[in-house]
């Protein structure tokens, strides 16, 4: 199935496909973190979209947890396209890390990289905008938002301590 994608300038991504049926769906996944779903009675007649129901970002998170989380991780990457210098990279967190089995808030990778760990992929799950109380294990992958110096400075501090 092709899922299309396009960047919507100041808004954020629009995905969209057609189903079995021959409907485009449609889902518009903005900035702020909220989304939109939508559907086009006709694949071929945009004009006839209708917006099905609006999540919130919360909603949202707990929609793609039940259908498959990995697209918010790709979601997350596809958005630095948009902001020049802003860049998203994947961090592990190793056995022999410092911070494998404590609590991500002790990492304070914000205050002191600049970069923000936006979500941790735990095997098949995403863990979408982690709160400082999730207990960082080993092989976490951590999603990083920031500039290049900041990523970096998260992984010298996941990696190094």
């Amino acid at each position: 199935m092709e899922v299309k994608e396009t960047l919507l300038p100041g808004v954020g991504l629009r995905y969209e496909f057609d189903n079995r049926d021959g409907d485009r769906i449609g889902v518009i996944a903005h900035r702020g973190g909220d989304c939109e779903v939508f559907v086009c009675s006709a694949a071929s007649d945009p004009d006839s979209a209708k917006r099905v129901f609006r999540l919130s970002e919360r909603e949202a998170e707990a929609m793609a947890q039940i259908l498959g989380a990995p697209r918010m991780v790709e979601r997350y990457a596809d958005l630095t396209k948009e902001v020049p210098g802003l860049n998203a990279g994947q961090i592990e967190v190793a056995a022999g890390s410092r911070y494998a089995g404590r609590p991500l808030g002790d990492t304070k990778a914000r205050t002191r990289t600049g970069a923000s760990i936006v979500a941790i992929v735990r095997g098949e799950e995403v863990l979408a905008s982690p709160g400082p109380e999730v207990i960082l294990r080993p092989d976490d992958v951590l999603v990083v938002i920031g500039t290049e110096d900041g990523i970096a400075g998260v992984r010298h501090l996941v990696d190094q301590g």
